[in-house]
């Protein structure tokens, strides 16, 4: 296909679909301001997006996916579907500009292998971070642009990476091919501008609640923060022939702007829904403006729950006459990794966001208000916009959850043992600040340990039994216990402490079973119970002939060889075998004797 007849197939696909999606708005006037920072964790940051911006966040989701958290896609379609190819975006992986013709695959096995392999190169980040995310999909059933095969397709892409409990799919809805809400927009069934229908369902709060977790309720009055015009210019060298507004959009609530920790949420929007779009209604011609900044439901859930939102607006351009954020190459043919003209962009904006970050500081005056047996209670100092505060014991957490106060008692601890403690301050974006000093604390009493596990035999012998284990933690010793019968009596085996995990038990007598166990020995001299017992027969003594040379020649234990006795199977010299010399055989195998002193 010839560059002129792409750009004619361009003009037709984005007038008619899902490279075509709108809304509607007056434009807002504003000032435009270069995009403050604010004390966002970037940590805290996730993406969204409609049909186009759906791919487009996908995309960003999966190079990016050191820094987010997590994806919310409207009708979009796994990484790299189109593969720079704008047939493949029209027909494989939508139903644009001329509807689907045959249910063509957009072939998830290539487009993983497409993935693995750009990480590999370093083209995007590591597809290992992909498991703690969180993703929400949301397919209408009646969607003609996006068909459910191709949200499918997405589903079926993230599950190879991301464990199906973390992946959120609603898919039985008759929406047609919009943004859902359930306060504005066309009937749900409707195709058409603004492509935000109302289905009586909040898509926005569902992805947010999906990928951050609880939340507090929406604000369904007056919103309380500000709507902020600022300058995508500076992101990007030649904004608009690269298919980004000169401007973009932010939503910060009060709490944000005043240098609380707050989240970021990114929404991309879809084509037609740039600022400067014209469409008609039957109220006349309708410029698109703020409607997807002001409309699609983010906000009332941002407002109540400490979340910036970033907009970033794409724009019209030559090769992109419907202002459609570059999920197939129009405009860069690295479009979809990492140094995408467009994907850098976004990242150097949530950059700029979240470079005022100010983690909360460390919780002072950390100490022990009571110690028993199996308690240790804590308490610290306040921290100033903190929501609550978790404690780690010996550097793994020790609350399920943070707790809301400055204090807490860590149950279920071994007497006599020391535990070391910290605590971390954690903002309402769920991000902790630093580290107390650590708190060394010992419970009372006497200490107790565990007994070690797999005990086994390793080796028998006719006098001796070798027995091996695993330790226990904090052990500093063991003692082996024998018996001659199956649950004791037991008594103690080893003179000293054994401080390794085995242990050989020698002067035994052969042909007899004996049992064992092994208790550990704590620090403070406290012994575990028994472990499992186990036992091991001793194999039988050996035989043992002592006799003159010419007598062990006559029994066979020995043969002449030139008139010199050898011992059978070993051929030791007994020295000459009409000689009255007295000589120990000891019989180790069929007609196998050695030279030996026996017990």
């Amino acid at each position: 296909m010839s560059l002129s007849s792409r750009h004619g197939l361009l003009k037709s696909v984005c007038a008619t679909g899902v490279l075509a999606l709108a809304v509607v708005s007056s434009p807002t006037v504003a000032q435009i301001v270069n995009l403050p920072s604010y004390n966002v964790d970037i940590n805290q940051t996730s993406v969204s997006g409609l049909s186009a911006g759906g791919f487009m966040a996908v995309q960003f989701d999966v190079a990016f996916s050191s820094t987010l958290r997590g994806a919310g896609i409207i009708a979009g379609g796994p990484f790299y579907c189109a593969q720079g190819s704008l047939l493949t975006a029209t027909s494989t992986c939508s139903c644009v500009p001329f509807g689907c013709f045959g249910q063509s695959s957009t072939n998830v096995a290539q487009l993983i292998a497409i993935t693995d392999r750009d990480a590999g190169r370093g083209l995007i980040d590591a597809t290992s971070n992909l498991a703690r995310h969180r993703i929400w999909l949301f397919s209408g059933s009646n969607d003609t642009a996006v068909p459910q095969r191709v949200m499918d397709d997405l589903s079926t892409y993230y599950r190879h990476y991301i464990d199906a409990g973390k992946i959120s799919y609603k898919n039985d809805i008759a929406a047609e091919h919009a943004m859902p809400t359930d306060f504005f927009g066309n009937p749900c069934a409707t195709r058409a501008d603004p492509f935000i229908s109302n289905c009586n369902y909040d898509a926005a709060g569902q992805l947010l609640q999906w990928i951050y977790g609880n939340l507090h309720p929406k604000n369904t009055g007056q919103l309380g923060g500000s709507f902020i015009n600022f300058n995508q210019s500076e992101f990007i060298d030649q904004a608009t022939s690269h298919g980004m507004a000169p401007d973009g959009w932010l939503y910060v609530p009060a709490t944000c702007g005043n240098k609380e920790g707050c989240k970021l949420h990114v929404v991309f929007h879809g084509c037609k829904q740039y600022e400067t779009y014209r469409y008609s209604s039957p109220s006349g011609q309708v410029t698109f403006g703020t409607t997807y900044v002001r409309n699609t439901g983010y906000n009332k859930w941002a407002d109540a729950n400490n979340m910036i939102v970033l907009y970033p607006q794409a724009t019209a351009s030559g090769p992109n006459p419907n202002g459609c954020w570059d999920w197939w190459g129009y405009d860069d043919p690295d479009y979809a990794v990492k140094t995408g003209r467009q994907m850098t962009a976004v990242k150097r904006m949530i950059d700029r966001i979240a470079s005022g970050h100010e983690g909360l500081p460390a919780p002072a005056d950390v100490h022990a208000t009571a110690v028993a047996d199996t308690t240790v209670s804590l308490s610290w100092s306040a921290v100033a916009h903190a929501t609550g505060f978790n404690v780690y014991r010996d550097g793994a957490k020790a609350t399920g959850s943070p707790v809301p106060v400055t204090s807490f008692t860590d149950a279920g601890r071994s007497p006599g043992r020391t535990y070391s403690y910290t605590v971390k301050a954690v903002d309402s974006t769920g991000a902790e600040g630093a580290a107390s000093n650590p708190l060394d604390v010992t419970t009372t009493g006497t200490p107790t340990i565990p007994a070690p596990t797999n005990v086994k035999v390793d080796a028998v012998g006719a006098s001796s039994v070798t027995l091996s284990w695993t330790a226990p933690a904090d052990a500093t010793g063991f003692d082996v216990f024998r018996a001659g019968t199956s649950g004791g009596p037991f008594a103690k085996v080893n003179p000293s402490l054994v401080t390794g995990t085995s242990f050989t038990d020698s002067g035994l007598t052969g042909s007899t079973t004996y049992f064992y166990v092994i208790k550990s020995e704590a620090a403070g001299g406290g012994l575990s119970g028994p472990s499992m017992e186990v036992s091991a027969k001793t194999e039988a003594p050996p035989t043992c002939f002592t006799a003159t040379n010419f007598d062990h020649v006559v029994a066979g234990r020995a043969h002449d060889n030139f008139f010199i006795a050898e011992a059978n199977g070993s051929n030791q010299v007994l020295g000459l075998d009409n000689v009255f010399i007295v000589t120990t055989l000891k019989q180790t195998g069929p007609n196998i004797y050695v030279i030996a002193s026996c017990p």
